[in-house]
């Protein structure tokens, strides 16, 4: 029997492990939506926001830290640093632009329970594309 090219999505995920996790991944972007908009954020609001609790909101702070996304100490602001920044801008069009998509497709106004689910299944090629799509959708 030969090997397939098939994988489970845990396989894939495996493969591309890179820097930044998805549970990472909806943190940045969170403290992007804020930093964006000149507001500053705390780790026991982000765990609000994320519908999570305090301690793992200030582990997950850690971990962003020690990848240079973000500055932060103990009971202090987050700041992101300008790779957190870059990144987070990346991953909030990301949400946008699906969000955007699935709300043409299913004529809705806001479809964050879907984006939130598949959103870090899609690659910047893939992301370019649908914009093309919704543009000249938009365009006719």
């Amino acid at each position: 029997m030969s090997k397939s090219n098939f994988f489970t999505i845990r396989g894939y995920n495996r493969m591309e492990q890179g820097e930044i996790s998805h549970t990472m991944e909806d943190y940045l972007e969170m403290i992007y939506r804020h930093a964006k908009d000149g507001k500053y954020i705390r780790v026991n609001q982000l765990a609000s926001l994320l519908n999570v609790r305090p301690p793992s909101a200030s582990k997950m702070a850690a971990k962003l830290r020690d990848s240079s996304m973000i500055k932060f100490e103990p009971y202090g602001i987050i700041e992101l640093t300008v790779k957190g920044e870059e990144i987070g801008a990346c991953l909030l069009h990301r949400h946008e632009v699906l969000n955007s998509l699935f709300c043409l497709i299913n004529d809705s106004d806001n479809e964050l329970e879907l984006v939130e689910k598949i959103e870090h299944s899609f690659d910047a090629r893939t992301i370019r594309n649908i914009e093309l799509f919704l543009k000249n959708k938009t365009a006719t």
